[in-house]
């Protein structure tokens, strides 16, 4: 099983609070919605509008060294597409972006899936290597490469 190493040993709300995306106000408000709901505490900032995607993926980034990847102006292969199911790719919000031997980069949303990361690489054959990425804009890759 895959562990990811934190560079990073503060949470990810201090980590917000630290770059002034929320204040502690907006953390103590996420953090009982959590305790009700249940689920990530970025996912939760982000339904709450306190953060958004692309803030809580690049608190990541500094959390656990995962490069973030914007997608909107990147093409991907059509080979390298072809690598995952569309219904992969929707399922765990992923997409692959390159391929280069037996080496396959995913944009992820949740690069901390460990599941999904073993089960692409059983999949295509490749050593993954994971970028972060917003949930949009992995949805609007996967629509236009995946039509």
């Amino acid at each position: 099983m895959l562990h990811y190493k934190r560079i990073s040993k503060k949470p990810l709300g201090q980590l917000l609070l630290e770059r002034n995306i929320i204040t502690q106000e907006q953390l103590d408000k996420a953090l009982e919605r959590m305790k009700i709901q249940r689920g990530l505490i970025g996912q939760i900032l982000v339904d709450m509008n306190f953060a958004t995607e692309k803030d809580i993926a690049q608190a990541l980034t500094c959390q656990y060294g995962f490069p973030y990847l914007p997608l909107s102006n990147y093409e991907i292969d059509p080979e390298v597409i072809n690598t995952v199911p569309e219904g992969i790719c929707k399922e765990y919000t992923l997409i692959p972006i390159d391929k280069i031997g037996r080496s396959l980069t995913l944009a992820m949303s949740d690069p901390l899936n460990t599941e999904a990361v073993e089960n692409i690489e059983l999949l295509s054959g490749c050593l993954v290597q994971v970028f972060v990425s917003t949930t949009t804009d992995i949805k609007q890759s996967i629509e236009k490469y995946y039509k």
